[in-house]
């Protein structure tokens, strides 16, 4: 699918944010399903961006830096593959192969932020010499001058990707054989699969285990749709907060919850 100039600028701004807010953190432009649903917007594609955007949230939900451990690059990894998805022309079909190859694109994503890092030190030592002269002007550039450098690292990427031909995307994925793209699609689905895993293994405990079962339960039923779904998870929530409120006031207002004395009676 060929990109009209403006739907090019949008994507590199988009990229830009995305780049941005991976350090800031304020508005979520580097959050997959904002920066793929985005992208798919400003391109037509938004069904597709929207899926694509779903399923590597569900991986990146598991990302975290832990200590010096820095995680995979979300925001590269969902600018590319958002990029490649378009270029593709696939449209929703093309979601699990954009899903495999945005893994080893987050990786990679990792060389440019250590690159931009090392950069940025400089940077530090200019507003502390700054700092010294007194001169708040300076350090405000400066600052802003680091965090544009970090909007780079994935503009560069994502504009090096739109200005390679539309054809010769597709051709490629066209190329690839049955058993690559099968082996891609399962493979993409197992990592969404072990992203959300992660983030059962943080926040379960007893009393969440329910509302887990039952939101996967209701989900497998297909009469329901996403409104519906979501109407149920907060009537489930408002019951929750009520039977937490009459715990408390039964045990004279000390804290408890109703759901796990229930659960520590089986």
């Amino acid at each position: 699918m060929a990109l009209s100039i403006i739907a090019i600028i949008l994507v590199i701004v988009i990229a830009f944010l995305a780049g941005m807010e991976g350090i800031l953190d304020q508005f979520q432009f580097h959050q997959p399903l904002v920066a793929c649903s985005l992208i798919g917007l400003v391109t037509g594609n938004l069904e597709a961006g929207v899926v694509l955007g779903g399923s590597l949230q569900m991986i990146a939900l598991g990302w975290a830096n832990i200590g010096a451990a820095v995680a995979p690059d979300a925001a590269l990894a969902a600018v590319a593959s958002s990029i490649i998805l378009v270029l593709g022309g696939q449209g929703v079909a093309g979601v699990s192969t954009a899903i495999a190859v945005a893994i080893p694109l987050a990786v990679a994503g990792l060389f440019l932020t250590m690159i931009v890092r090392t950069i940025a030190v400089p940077l530090v030592h200019m507003m502390d010499a700054a700092a010294k002269e007194g001169n708040i002007r300076k350090i405000e550039w400066l600052q802003i001058l680091g965090i544009c450098l970090q909007g780079l690292r994935i503009a560069f990427p994502a504009a090096a990707l739109l200005f390679i031909p539309a054809e010769t995307v597709k051709e490629t994925l066209n190329a690839m054989p049955e058993w690559l793209t099968t082996g891609m699609a399962i493979g993409g689905g197992m990592v969404v699969a072990v992203g959300y895993a992660m983030v059962i293994n943080m926040m379960a405990n007893r009393e969440v285990w329910p509302f887990f079962i039952i939101g996967f339960v209701v989900a497998a039923i297909s009469q329901l749709t996403l409104i519906a779904l979501g109407a149920l998870g907060i009537a489930l929530a408002l019951i929750y907060l009520s039977l937490s409120e009459r715990g408390n006031s039964s045990n004279g207002g000390d804290k408890g919850d109703p759901l796990d004395d229930i659960l520590n009676d089986y």
